[in-house]
């Protein structure tokens, strides 16, 4: 801002301002006027920030100064506080005052590992060159679509396997928006099969929530979204929480590699309602907040005619709410996606105190993600030995891995837990693509580190992988073969952590971005590299920093023949 502009207020005869008046940028009233009608009837609640930008966004294609400056006299916040929140995400366009828009058409190309090995460069260099000016080609991020890589984004409408002639005859067709899916199992044939009548026996009292507790504790079920902490101990901790409780589900996969909460949401949303319902029911939880990432927009309209269903249950239902994500990976991180449901910027908070104890709105908050609660309705119905049985090489359950890179059929593979890469590439991916051997994987998306193929035999699980320097997180699983490169694909994803660093810690924010500039070098400088990782791991606020050397540290160790070392060096 200019110091004109931010002088505005009158001021009395003797130069100082006067009490009682704004101080800052001038509201247009056009502005006024346009935002006034575009969030008529919506509540100014200062959490309803994100939710009111996007809005903006979706209306007018960018975020200008003059609407920016008339919402936040609206939701009587500080110009300052609305800007740095639209400009803290990645999806939101904020253009200054003389800065020229963008054009009305935005491409964007997903270029982390599974796209980039799929040829996303050649992509982005062809729909340069054929769309020109006109339309815009941005390189972003994981959008979930690891499977059918490489993926692109026209406008809202997701195109897999992407080519220049697919992109450009959506470009040509119009349709931006993302079509509703098709397979999607409606209310009434969930009903019909048994449906909530778990929860109809908790709501009637013919199953208690201690009965639920118990069953959890004792089964082998865990956190799926990557920390794999028990669930049947964590809705005990929430339960002995003071109320008011509440409730947020963590839908914003931007894990490289991940993207099985999105398949199991658009292919039956409402066992994962259930699921959420019935802990809701048992730990007393009156609000639950659902945030789900941008790039999910099918599954924000499937959720929400989801909900709209439930009122067919004539139960006394918690108050459910969505909030859209805006591009930033660190909100996958739990107490940073509690700041950006509040309407902040995305930074994890320092702890203790947990979110079980301070998380939402100040509330105790079980945190979850969509697939834990998803098997919330089996594990009870079908039992704890049911579940615990499915394991393999001694480990116990299921586990729902995304499968991508060089295997003929990627995808989200329901297998036992502690199955082997080569079990799981054989039996369910249907081998390596022809002409492919397979040379390494990532066992936990960018950030769980790279496994030779020679360690292709270890059980997939939790606490399986550490001992290797690994982990297996979300089980997102990424395929290298003979034709790929460890170290190419461990520089993406320290880009990727560059790129999606929330800033708000040294070690991270510097320390990305370092390590990729000396990952570019044709002869990596490892004592650097290894100081680098010393310090991110120790120092860092949250995960993003403590595991983005991983990749790193497992080229040096596992690839040493890709940076000329001796091996075991």
């Amino acid at each position: 801002m200019s110091t004109a502009e931010n002088n505005t207020a009158p001021v009395d005869n003797r130069g100082k301002r006067k009490r009682g008046k704004i101080k800052g940028r001038v509201v247009d009233p056009n502005a006024l006027l346009e935002i006034r009608a575009l969030l008529k009837g919506e509540s100014f609640a200062k959490d309803y920030l994100i939710e009111h930008l996007h809005k903006i966004q979706d209306k007018f294609g960018y975020l200008s100064a003059p609407h920016l400056v008339a919402l936040a006299a609206e939701m009587k916040l500080a110009t300052t506080e609305v800007y740095e929140v639209a400009s803290f995400y990645h999806h939101f366009d904020v253009v200054k005052e003389n800065d020229t828009p963008p054009p009305a058409l935005t491409i964007r190309v997903c270029e982390s590992v599974s796209c980039e090995m799929a040829g996303a460069e050649t992509l982005i260099s062809s729909l340069e060159n054929a769309l020109g000016d006109t339309v815009r080609v941005q390189r972003v991020p994981c959008i979930g679509r690891c499977d059918k890589a490489p993926a692109a984004v026209v406008g809202q409408h997701t195109v897999d396997n992407a080519t220049t002639v697919s992109v450009q005859s959506i470009v040509e067709s119009g349709h931006t928006r993302q079509p509703d899916p098709t397979d999607t199992i409606h209310f009434d044939s969930y009903r019909d099969a048994g449906g909530y009548s778990l929860l109809e026996k908790l709501l009637a009292g013919d199953t208690s929530a201690e009965t639920i507790i118990k069953a959890l504790d004792n089964t082998a079920l865990r956190g799926l979204g990557g920390a794999g902490f028990p669930v049947g101990r964590k809705w005990s901790i929430l339960s002995s929480q003071a109320a008011p409780r509440m409730m947020a589900v963590n839908i914003d996969e931007g894990e490289p590699g991940t993207f099985k909460d999105r398949f199991y949401m658009l292919k039956d949303p409402h066992r994962f309602l259930e699921g959420m319902l019935i802990a809701a029911n048992v730990i007393d939880i009156k609000q639950c907040y659902i945030y789900v990432r941008d790039e999910y927009p099918s599954v924000i309209t499937t959720l929400k005619t989801a909900i709209k269903d439930l009122v067919k249950l004539q139960f006394d239902l918690p108050d459910i709410q969505i909030r859209r994500g805006a591009g930033a990976y660190i909100c996958g991180e739990e107490s940073a996606m509690i700041e950006s449901i509040e309407g902040r910027r995305g930074m994890p908070r320092l702890r203790p105190p947990y979110v079980a104890e301070v998380g939402l709105f100040g509330r105790p908050t079980l945190e979850h993600n969509c697939e834990t609660l998803w098997w919330i309705r089996d594990v009870i119905e079908k039992g704890s030995d049911w579940f615990d049985s499915q394991g393999r090489h001694g480990r116990k359950g299921l586990r729902s891995f995304s499968v991508s890179g060089r295997v003929k059929n990627p995808g989200v593979h329901l297998a036992p837990a502690g199955i082997t890469m080569r079990e799981l590439i054989d039996e369910y991916c249907g081998g390596m693509l022809d002409g492919h051997k397979f040379y390494g994987y990532f066992p936990g998306g960018a950030s769980g580190g790279i496994l030779p193929a020679s360690l292709g035999d270890i059980p997939l699980d939790f606490d399986t992988l550490q001992p290797h320097g690994c982990f297996i997180g979300s089980a997102a699983i990424i395929v290298l073969s003979n034709r790929d490169s460890a170290k190419k694909a461990a520089l993406n994803a320290m880009k990727f952590f560059a790129h999606e660093s929330c800033g708000q810690c040294t070690p991270c924010r510097v320390g990305t971005e370092k390590a990729a500039g000396l990952m570019t070098e044709e002869q990596w400088d490892i004592d650097a590299l290894n100081d680098l990782a010393t310090v991110m791991i120790d120092a860092s606020i949250c995960g993003l920093g403590q595991a983005a050397p991983n990749p790193m540290l497992s080229v040096i160790k596992y690839f040493p023949q890709e940076l000329g070392l001796p091996e075991n060096t």
